[in-house]
């Protein structure tokens, strides 16, 4: 939190001095593309020809994505360069929004909210969009799958695992459990050194033991592995690829998604949902009595930062970065098309503006002593959840226009 704190100073200072947009001074406080370059950098011995560096994600699993398709040899049809980020997130579904909060006899409440599009995979369904070849295996046997990632390696290939985030080293401390997929490019090996790209600015040295712990701690996917397949006989209709994530995308908000009681959470709803727990001052599902201790509160309010901020979503809530996929897609579209996805985006930049706003005062604020005092935070940040909602309604309804469902 403390460097997210020291990163947004610096982007509100560009932003102050030059009269950009919050996402553009991000943009170039960052580096091209959203991203801390660091391709002066010599990648180590026994990372796959053509792995295109190492930098620091603003979206974990878009970023990841763009490494491997790169890597692939797989260009964008509307620029001939590599995919951005911005476009494989859009791509992926963008935008969502899940709210729960799971209670159980003897834990605190686990605050849990998702911002990016939820609950499809994300890169599969990037993918399936794009209509990009891969194959992906899973195995019970770690003896099975470990030679078969090494094969893929040793052919030229990065590999992308699902593993237990909670037994990399580098994530020790940060709140998770082993039941959550988390996403990881296997981008080398040199002896008995894997290299592993986890979105930071520099490839990660991991025994392969510990990465076989690792790889064999998640569960519901063990041993999971994805490859790239080969780009050359592949033609991406990108335009129909955008409208058909778009209709994703807003159908997600609007719900159902699920199709069962548990939609309430989902989308719209579940912001309507955030919104009325919040400033809820009595009922006892209330964050007034929920969280009614300063050890709760600081817990709820930490975690709500980084639902917000970085866990599973991009800075802003994804919103800023899933207004770049459509400001670049709007050419893709064109003419009146085109129009409606800048007018979108323009709108998912004011409601990423509020989020981003929620997330800031959630992590530098202080459990109020008095009771009213805790009503009144409670309520402000309640009016930010519904402000970011009512401009999000306009939004969807600009992308149902222009798309509509089938």
């Amino acid at each position: 939190m403390t460097e997210q704190r020291k990163l947004k100073g610096r982007i509100r200072e560009r932003s102050d001095r030059t009269g950009e947009t919050y996402t553009t001074a991000r943009r170039h406080v960052l580096g091209k593309g959203g991203q801390r370059s660091v391709a002066a950098a010599p990648l180590p011995d026994g990372i796959v020809p053509g792995y295109p560096g190492f930098s620091t994600a603003a979206h974990h699993d878009s970023a990841l994505l763009a490494h491997l398709l790169a890597q692939a040899g797989v260009t964008a049809p509307h620029t001939g360069e590599p995919y951005s980020e911005a476009m494989l997130a859009g791509l992926a579904g963008g935008i969502g929004f899940m709210y729960a909060l799971f209670e159980y006899q003897g834990w605190q409440p686990m605050l849990t909210v998702v911002a990016q599009h939820h609950p499809q995979p994300w890169l599969p369904t990037a993918l399936d969009h794009l209509g990009l070849p891969h194959t992906e295996h899973h195995s019970s046997k770690v003896t099975i799958a470990m030679p078969r990632l090494f094969a893929a390696l040793d052919g030229g290939r990065a590999v992308h695992c699902l593993v237990d985030r909670t037994r990399l080293a580098w994530h020790a401390g940060r709140p998770g459990i082993h039941t959550d997929p988390y996403g990881v490019v296997v981008a080398g090996r040199d002896g008995g050194t894997l290299w592993l790209d986890d979105g930071g600015p520099a490839p990660r040295p991991m025994s392969e033991e510990d990465f076989a712990a690792a790889w064999s701690g998640y569960a519901k996917g063990r041993h999971h592995m994805r490859v790239i397949g080969d780009a050359a006989p592949v033609i991406v209709d990108l335009t129909e690829a955008v409208r058909t994530a778009t209709r994703m995308t807003v159908a997600h908000l609007t719900g159902p998604v699920l199709g069962h009681s548990f939609d309430v959470n989902f989308g719209f709803s579940g912001m309507a949902r955030l919104a009325d727990q919040v400033r809820d001052g009595r009922g006892k599902t209330g964050w007034a009595r929920r969280f009614g201790t300063p050890e709760l509160f600081t817990l709820a309010m930490r975690r709500l930062h980084d639902c917000l901020e970085r866990e599973h979503t991009a800075p802003g809530a994804t919103r800023p970065l899933y207004a770049e996929f459509l400001d670049e897609a709007a050419p893709v579209l064109g003419g009146a098309a085109a129009l409606a996805l800048r007018e979108a985006a323009n709108l998912f930049r004011d409601s990423g503006a509020l989020w981003a706003r929620l997330a800031s005062t959630a992590a530098e604020v202080s459990f109020p002593p008095d009771e009213e005092g805790r009503r009144s935070l409670l309520a402000e940040l309640a009016g930010l959840v519904d402000a970011a909602r009512r401009i999000e309604e306009r939004a969807a309804a600009v992308l149902t226009a222009l798309s509509p469902p089938r």
